[in-house]
């Protein structure tokens, strides 16, 4: 078995790795990823990348079909990967999130490439507030980042049949202590608010429902991607990754916040602009086809070890959201060290 995870140096990526080498003990697991976040290790026990058997320092946007030789299955988790970086690199987002996902999948499937996951998105819903969206519900993407989704999804069904097995996994909104963590992520900012000041600021109104999940269970759920059959969903399957009892109301997840950190002062924005990126979502297909895999970290759990995670790591810093944890701050870093150009391609590669 060989195994390529594309964006492997990202937030979830450590988690996948781990989980990957936990289940493919003899598998040889190759990580490809450009390393703007390479530096941005928290705490970790050992760089996450030991855990591989290769990595490779490489543009997505231009890789090579030598790298796919012998791949049984690919990884793609290599991203722009929010919002506020999607509308600051619009077209870098299209480039790297649709158009080098194509390519990587066309690349794949030339190769003899057996099995291709990719990690799409819930937000690819849009603002609805009509119920729980399911697989075939309405895609209505808001942002350059959920627009990138949804065309690399319709492009990756036309290109699957039963040699080319293509998963696309719509994932809820990630969470959880990581060893590369990000704070620009709902849950993991209150955590880090109350750990560092006592204050979880919501910048809405705390109305917006947004679904979630532990980047745990986003790896067990890719896990389930590689392994699954052409008859668990289909050659192309699209389907929504969480669980039905992490669909949340912004406000009450900063609620259970303050019940495991005591003394916690939240505020919220009631004058804020309605936020339209609100969605309930149904995850009936994901445990109907997956029940070995569900969800295994419930919110309590979540928020406990992200404290203990910011806690061991002596965090303090109560102005976060202007620091090197957010994705965006470290590209605009980069570029304003003249390591990135506009493309965000790494200025001394040949």
């Amino acid at each position: 078995m060989k195994i390529l995870i594309t964006g492997n140096m990202g937030y979830i990526g450590p988690s996948v790795v781990r989980q990957l080498r936990a289940s493919y003990p003899g598998a040889q697991l190759i990580g490809l990823d450009m390393g703007y976040f390479a530096n941005c290790l928290t705490n970790a026990e050992i760089l996450p990348e030991c855990m591989l058997d290769l990595q490779i320092f490489s543009d997505v946007r231009h890789i090579s079909q030598d790298i796919l030789k012998d791949v049984n299955a690919v990884v793609c988790l290599s991203a722009i990967s929010n919002d506020p970086m999607g509308n600051t690199f619009e077209e870098v987002t299209r480039d790297i999130n649709y158009v080098a996902s194509i390519d990587l999948a066309n690349k794949a499937k030339a190769s003899g490439v057996g099995t291709f996951v990719y990690a799409a998105s819930c937000s690819m819903y849009g603002y609805a507030e009509d119920g729980a969206k399911t697989e075939s519900s309405t895609l209505n993407p808001l942002t350059a980042y959920a627009r990138s989704k949804v065309q690399t999804e319709k492009d990756l069904e036309k290109i699957a049949d039963r040699d080319f097995k293509v998963t696309s996994l719509r994932f809820s909104t990630a969470c959880g202590m990581s060893d590369r963590l990000r704070l620009d992520l709902v849950l993991n900012d209150f955590v880090a608010g109350a750990v560092a000041s006592k204050k979880i600021t919501i910048l809405s109104d705390g109305t917006p429902w947004r679904p979630l999940i532990n980047i745990k269970d986003m790896a067990r759920a890719i896990d389930w991607a590689i392994s699954r059959k052409p008859s668990e969903g289909g050659e192309f399957l699209a389907v929504n990754i969480g669980s039905d009892e992490w669909n949340y109301q912004v406000r009450d997840l900063a609620k259970a916040v303050a019940e495991v950190i005591p003394d916690v002062e939240i505020s919220m924005n009631k004058d804020a602009q309605p936020d339209k990126r609100s969605y309930r979502v149904s995850f009936d297909l994901f445990k109907r086809l997956a029940p070995q895999h569900q969800p295994q970290v419930d919110l309590i759990t979540a928020i406990k070890e992200l404290k203990e995670g910011l806690e061991s790591m002596l965090f303090h810093d109560e102005n976060f959201r202007n620091s090197q944890f957010m994705r965006l701050k470290v590209l605009n870093y980069l570029r304003s060290r003249n390591l990135l150009n506009e493309k965000l391609e790494w200025t001394y590669a040949k």
